[in-house]
């Protein structure tokens, strides 16, 4: 079960049930530390739109070289982070149309 999965558990032991936050989380083996953590992520909302528009501009550019792009704009980051964005976003680079051979039969 991952921990989202828990946290809303413990929600609805503590909203539907009635149960008191510490025996909720202890029924569904959570920490209550866990269960109060609140993300201080900040919202990556402006720098995904752009690496959206920059892979559609430049469709065999790969995330390194997109981060050299965003680098130049100002939205510099760590190349782990912005990776996580490219892969969340479902980017990857486009594969080029490759040759059409015509197989020869091998002879012997």
């Amino acid at each position: 079960m991952t921990p989202g999965l828990r946290r809303d558990a413990v929600a609805w032991a503590i909203r539907a049930r009635d149960y008191s936050q510490r025996r909720a989380c202890r029924l569904i083996g959570m920490d209550p530390k866990t269960w109060r953590y609140a993300s201080r992520r900040p919202d990556d909302a402006a720098v995904r739109g752009r690496l959206r528009e920059l892979a559609a501009e430049r469709r065999r550019f790969g995330y390194r070289r997109l981060q050299i792009l965003l680098d130049r704009e100002g939205l510099a980051m760590n190349h782990k982070k912005l990776f996580r964005l490219y892969r969340e976003e479902g980017l990857s680079v486009r594969k080029r149309g490759g040759r059409k051979r015509r197989w020869a039969r091998a002879r012997r």
